[in-house]
């Protein structure tokens, strides 16, 4: 998008502030990777801005930056964390999910442990576990891991909202620590479906089969948010037993479960998994569908060792016009990235999407 790049920034300024005009969705690219006068500019800019564009413009550039790794709005997430607003601190804190510097590590903690609203505390929390997931990795220090970790312990059990302790809890649930374990099974045993789940999103993070035999139990549950996530926690423990249960759960009435057992399916491999992608391939209704399923199938060649494969060539739409698009989308779960990568993991855990799930619920 080259005319965007050049578009002089008063202009876009002048937009935002033109209350009686919706805003051209292209004008968010020129938002990205904003910094020095310009950064300066937007952030004097900010409240004059009334109320409801400024919290439509950050849920814009938190869907436009999940969707498309080229873009950042870090500097936004950075400079709005502390506004006076609870739902624009909330989106900037998640915002800054896509991103791992450690410096975001004290931030997040003093959100955890001092902001009012539940819910930007319970994203704070989120927010800290791949930091945790990444002290598992030894790529950070010891001392701040046990620090992280302690914190998040803390909120689990002192928290007064069982929001917040259910993210914590998640998000602990990368530790290795020996008092998880004992924290889960509480968790479990609770008679809040809400907790329930986060146990679920725990026991799957931790990747210890221990859980298996309670992660099978779950997968008929009558709740789909449980269905849900005990699928996602089979893939992750990868639990052969769990493939003939996820096979029926690609047929469920709800598309995040469907997605989740297909995932799963792809995490776990083998022939009968292969096999049963491979048919859901040929019978998927949509080319969204088709696409999810061929990236399960792509993801299942290098859980097996083989050799990653298309179904089919599908011709490269552009990808501005399509993120365009999904601006307002929520991205759900059956958009898992399957690199690999650390980052992909994260999201395949569904941090963002699980108040959808309990929602539903």
């Amino acid at each position: 998008m080259a005319e965007i790049s050049e578009l002089p920034f008063q202009t876009l300024i002048d937009a935002l502030l033109d209350e009686e005009t919706p805003i051209n969705p292209r004008y968010l690219y020129r938002l990205s990777d904003l910094e020095g006068d310009e950064l300066t500019q937007f952030i004097r800019t900010w409240p004059q801005l009334p109320l409801w564009r400024r919290q439509a413009l950050m849920e814009d550039l938190r869907e436009l930056g999940a969707a498309d790794d080229l873009l950042s709005f870090e500097n936004f997430g950075r400079h709005l964390i502390s506004d006076e607003d609870p739902q624009v601190r909330l989106l900037a804190v998640q915002i800054l999910w896509e991103f791992e510097e450690r410096d975001l590590v004290p931030i997040y903690l003093h959100l955890l442990n001092s902001d009012p609203i539940p819910e930007v505390r319970a994203a704070s929390a989120s927010g800290l576990g791949q930091f945790v997931y990444l002290g598992e990795l030894d790529r950070l220090p010891n001392e701040t891991v046990q620090d992280i970790e302690n914190q998040l312990l803390e909120a689990v059990n002192l928290d007064p909202d069982v929001l917040v302790q259910g993210r914590a809890l998640e998000s602990v649930g990368f530790s290795s620590r020996a008092e998880i374990p004992h924290l889960v099974e509480e968790a479990f045993a609770s008679e809040d479906p809400k907790m329930k789940i986060s146990a679920l999103i725990a026991m799957g993070r931790s990747m210890d089969s221990r859980w298996e035999s309670l992660v099978l139990k779950t997968l008929n549950d009558t709740l789909p948010g449980m269905r849900a996530e005990a699928a996602r926690a089979a893939g992750e423990i990868e639990i052969n037993d769990a493939v003939p249960t996820l096979i029926e759960l690609t047929s469920d009435s709800e598309e995040y479960v469907r997605n989740a057992a297909i995932w799963s399916l792809s995490q776990i491999g083998g022939e009968r998994a292969r096999d049963s992608l491979q048919r859901l391939f040929q019978e998927a209704d949509d080319d969204q569908e088709a696409d999810f399923i061929e990236s399960a199938i792509d993801n299942i060649a290098f859980t097996d060792g083989m050799q990653p494969f298309s179904l089919f060539d599908v011709p490269e739409e552009d990808s501005e016009d399509e993120l365009l698009e999904m601006l307002i989308y929520q991205e759900s779960s059956s958009e898992v990235d399957g690199n690999g990568s650390d980052r992909s993991r994260l999201s395949d855990q569904g941090l963002e999407q699980q108040d959808d799930i309990e929602d539903t619920d």
